[in-house]
């Protein structure tokens, strides 16, 4: 049975910090299937098309320059209601305000350093995930 399907990001600061492993093995541990997988980095304008959304807001440059400043994990997950389980997982934005046992009180530097990118909804996670993977590269 397959089930809905979400995207996430590793950060730079998670990835450079060694953390990745362990994020995904908090993903496997709370049921998600990874259906696609990719250690890649950003440029500046991958990364501004990206998060184009948040483009008239005051954090913009700020997001796009540190989201391009190393490489990021990109991943496809797979689970029943994946979407909404997978930003209970993840925990606020703001590691402060996380949830013990989520990934951002966990790993986070900061609300701006949030260890992970989760979709918003699911019409963003098939978005999110078209920017990067192909058909082939999804399972």
């Amino acid at each position: 049975m397959t089930g809905s399907r979400t995207f996430t990001m590793i950060k730079p600061e998670a990835v450079a910090a060694g953390h990745a492993g362990k994020i995904i093995d908090m993903l496997i541990e709370n049921g998600f299937r990874i259906k696609a997988l990719k250690l890649t980095r950003l440029s500046r304008q991958e990364a501004g098309t990206f998060y184009e959304v948040h483009k008239e807001r005051p954090f913009y440059g700020e997001l796009v320059e540190y989201m391009a400043s190393g490489p990021i994990i990109a991943a496809i997950l797979e689970k029943s209601n994946a979407v909404e389980d997978f930003r209970k997982l993840i925990g606020a934005t703001d590691p402060m305000e996380a949830a013990e046992g989520t990934i951002r009180k966990r790993f986070a530097e900061s609300k701006a350093k949030n260890a992970v990118h989760g979709s918003d909804s699911d019409d963003n996670a098939g978005i999110e995930a078209n920017f990067f993977f192909s058909g082939r590269e999804r399972f």
